[in-house]
């Protein structure tokens, strides 16, 4: 029988939202079949995070949730960077699960110096930079729980993750978030809708919406395989990207009535052009309630 991938699970500074949404992957049972879990925070392994800092364990694949931060945070005893630092020269590959792990995210928002592990923000200067080459970043608030399985069974079968300038995964992260939206036609004819949780109209326009920014498979790899924030009727808020969160997240900011922020390779004056002419129009379809 083959040797199950050793997988090691350490937190920095994190909500816990990462393990949670992990533990709601549909194929669970037989992740835990497939991978030798040596430690996880949220359910019951062969060891405690007490003797991970004390001992030596060799692992395979080293998970990272939370933010970095080199001093004053520890765990079981010795600072959470120490350790993670440790582990992360003996791993084999390094995923960061969540916007903190890959970029700082809401920890960094907090404090100024808490890191990513590759990654501070859009900056490669993350607290293990150093191990970049092996890192795999996968953000989001919080992680998709296929996202992780998808890297894990990657990594069993000796499989090359190709991935972008972030280090994410291409194959998740090679779309934007408007890529199969339930809600484009809307979009196309700048329809907005009136209010959030609504099934008609774009949020892009009014309430917020990044998704035409913002990397990310949440439209094509359905979250619990049925839904996602738009198709729920909340606006995307970009949490796969280095910048996340940014402020005031439910409102469009707009420079004279048009966005100030343009959908991922659309130039200003060609957005402009095809506004001009879908506002000519009247789409009565679009314009009625579907319930």
């Amino acid at each position: 029988m083959a040797r199950r991938p050793r997988v090691l699970w350490l937190q920095g500074v994190t909500c816990n939202g990462d393990s949670h949404s992990f533990l709601n992957a549909s194929e669970m049972p037989q992740i835990l079949e497939k991978f030798h879990f040596v430690y996880h925070p949220l359910f019951e392994t062969g060891y405690t995070l007490e003797s991970i800092a004390n001992e030596y364990f060799d692992i395979d694949i080293l998970v990272i949730e939370g933010g970095l931060l080199k001093k004053g945070f520890k765990r079981a005893g010795v600072e959470s960077f120490e350790l993670i630092e440790r582990y992360a020269s003996i791993a084999k590959q390094i995923v960061c699960a969540g916007n903190c792990a890959s970029f700082g995210g809401i920890s960094r928002k907090m404090d100024r110096n808490v890191t990513g592990a590759a990654f501070c923000e859009q900056e490669p200067t993350g607290l293990l930079a150093s191990y970049s080459s092996k890192i795999i970043n996968l953000p989001g608030c919080p992680i998709h729980p296929q996202w992780l399985v998808y890297v894990l069974e990657m990594n069993r079968h000796g499989q090359t993750i190709e991935i972008d300038e972030f280090r994410r995964p291409v194959e998740l992260y090679g779309y934007t978030v408007h890529e199969g939206c339930t809600r484009n036609e809307y979009f196309e004819w700048k329809i907005d809708t009136k209010g959030f949780g609504m099934k008609e109209g774009c949020l892009f326009y009014e309430h917020g919406c990044q998704g035409p920014f913002t990397r990310g498979s949440c439209n094509k790899i359905l979250w619990g395989g049925v839904s996602s924030k738009t198709r729920a009727g909340m606006p995307c808020i970009g949490c796969t990207e280095p910048g996340f969160p940014s402020t005031n997240l439910f409102e469009t900011k707009t420079l004279m009535s048009i966005p100030a922020k343009m959908p991922l390779g659309v130039p200003k004056r060609a957005y402009l052009t095809m506004t001009g002419i879908a506002k000519a129009f009247k789409i009565e379809r679009l314009e009625k309630k579907k319930f």
